[in-house]
């Protein structure tokens, strides 16, 4: 990917947002809002209005292909990558034919006419976002009545592919998120089939848990290793199923590895924001190093978890200036390193999701957890689902409903479905940080009474994009990285937001590039960055091993006198719904 080209045309880094700020305002606002546009709307038919011959110009050119349709004569035809027509039925059935083709060809029209009306920039992303979703709603492939799927798996099962299909729709509508499962609710078992490394819970406190892990070599390397998960979905994406788990590989490389899993927080725990979530982390960064007799900490850090891992290595850096050391007490804990996964922390952005996102939205957004004390894991699930539509809800509707199957048993929608509460306090300092772009700028924010100057973290950095996320653009991770002090390596994945962490290392698909030089843009580091095949794991194993010191033997026990076993890992808040 190169940059995004709209950035040339910001209208300002207060009105973007990053998609991290699309999920938090939409997830508390409701799925409905996605589909109302509003005043855009009234912009796009004011558009249209002082365009009529546009209008008549794309209405005439429908008006021709659909009459090419009737006749037979259309060439109209799906997408190479279109996987919803791929029934035989499709082509060669002369009325779906005609269907398909008049579905595909009102649709590009639909898009088109938006395309074409003379609309700024953030009416515009309004407009293609909300037409595309219900052009793919209203695709015949979806129709009961329509798809030829449906028709066959009723006829060979009987009738029993509806009955199954309305018994999936109703459980799916009885509670939130209300989108199809993409996954058995007991697909699989925590802490048998998943979060499964051994290992036990050394603190307990009313924010966290943390969980020390088992060494698996006769010798570790000396300086541990801490990892914050995201506060939006429980901490064994990190863990995942044996062979797939992060924590397994470090484990197996002779790593102390320490990860914090987080408590699902509710109404009691509103006023929990970003001053108490890094005060945890401080917390928990001086129990390893405590335990483990080292005298620094890595810290590796996911997604919105990297966000708070920065403000806390910001934070421990300006206590460790002199000025400030002189009058700080000799406790606080050193770093070794920062590693930042698919974390964004230059949040500018001016596509849909900057559209989506402005200061009236936000406030919305802000009071409604406000109200609520938090904001509802369900809700943010049901909003990243419709982020992609085609791939989460349609395909499933179709699977599940139509077909009358159970979705596939696949580990990452189990726990992408594993869904957590954000508290109020969080949520607002998310968006309002990523509204303001308060990072980017030194000074921009203050936590536990220090301004934010990410450049004065000036540790070694591993920073880990995607290539294909959607949730944080590579693009923006990138620039993110620059804004780090110290020495940083950039990867670079092939995959997406979470495929970039589930990353094994015997995943032979899978390609990065990487390299120790973040100077330039982008697009020039993506042109001159060495390709590498294969997963990032290795390449971080040994960028880790260089900077953790010599080998001592394992302890032969976890936790100590003063962080005693408290119980097996997982844990217990990770169990809590």
């Amino acid at each position: 990917m190169s940059a995004d080209p709209a950035d040339a045309a910001s209208p300002g880094a207060p009105e973007s947002a990053a998609a991290l700020d699309l999920l938090l305002t939409q997830a508390a606002l409701g799925p409905l809002q996605r589909f109302f546009p509003g005043r855009s709307a009234l912009r796009f038919a004011a558009a249209l209005a002082s365009r009529p011959g546009l209008v008549a110009g794309q209405a005439s050119s429908l008006t021709a292909e659909l009459a090419r349709v009737a006749g037979g004569d259309s060439v109209v035809a799906p997408a190479a990558k279109d996987r919803r027509f791929t029934d035989p039925a499709w082509t060669g059935n002369p009325v779906l034919h005609r269907v398909m083709q008049a579905y595909l060809a009102t649709g590009a029209a639909a898009r088109d006419l938006v395309e074409a009306a003379p609309l700024d920039w953030r009416d515009a992303e309004r407009m293609r976002f909300v037409v595309g979703n219900l052009v793919d709603a209203l695709a015949p492939s979806n129709s009961p009545l329509l798809s030829p799927e449906a028709w066959k798996a009723a006829i060979d099962s009987g009738g029993g592919s509806i009955l199954t299909g309305a018994r999936h729709l109703a459980g799916d509508l009885a509670a939130p998120p209300r989108v199809p499962s993409m996954v058995p609710p007991d697909a699989f078992t925590v802490g048998t089939d998943l979060a499964a490394s051994p290992g036990a819970v050394v603190l307990r406190t009313p924010v966290y848990e943390l969980i020390q892990y088992q060494p698996t070599t006769e010798t570790v390397r000396e300086l541990p290793l801490l990892i914050v998960p995201p506060t939006i979905n429980k901490y064994y994406i990190l863990d995942l199923a044996p062979g797939r788990s992060m924590i397994e590989y470090l484990t197996a490389h002779g790593q102390q590895v320490f990860v914090m899993s987080w408590r699902n927080p509710d109404e009691r725990h509103a006023a929990w924001g970003f001053g108490k979530y890094t005060e945890a982390i401080i917390e928990a960064v001086q129990a390893v190093a405590g335990i483990c007799s080292a005298d620094a900490v890595h810290l590796l850090a996911a997604c919105s978890g990297g966000i708070l891992a920065s403000l806390t290595a910001a934070v421990l850096a300006d206590r460790s200036r002199p000025a400030a050391a002189a009058g700080a007490a000799d406790d606080n804990p050193r770093l070794a390193s920062l590693t930042l996964l698919v974390t964004m922390l230059d949040q500018v952005r001016t596509d849909v999701v900057g559209a989506l996102v402005d200061e009236s939205t936000a406030q919305a957004a802000i009071a409604a957890s406000a109200r609520k004390g938090y904001l509802d894991g369900r809700r943010l699930a049901e909003i990243f689902a419709w982020l992609r539509p085609g791939d989460l809800i349609w395909n499933y509707w179709v699977n599940n409903y139509l077909l009358g199957r159970e979705p596939a048993r696949f580990d990452i929608l189990f726990w992408n479905a594993d869904t957590t509460r954000m508290t109020a306090g969080l949520h607002r300092d998310f968006v309002r940080t990523a509204l303001d772009n308060a990072l980017a700028s030194p000074g921009g924010l203050t936590v536990l009474g220090t301004e934010i100057d990410l450049s004065r973290v000036d540790l070694d950095s591993y920073v880990v994009a995607g290539v294909a996320d959607h949730i944080c653009p590579w693009q923006s991770c990138y620039r993110s990285a620059q804004l780090l002090g110290g020495r940083t390596r950039f990867a670079l994945s092939s995959s997406g937001h979470i495929a970039a962490l589930v990353n094994p290392a015997d995943n032979k698909k899978s390609g990065y590039q990487v390299s120790d030089d973040v100077t330039a843009d982008a697009e020039s580091w993506q042109r001159a960055a060495p390709a590498e095949r294969g997963s990032w794991w290795p390449d971080y194993a040994s960028w880790l091993r260089a900077r953790s010191g010599g080998q001592i033997p394992a302890p032969p026990e976890l936790g100590d006198k003063s962080y005693p076993v408290i119980e097996a890992a997982p844990g217990s808040y990770v169990r809590a719904v």
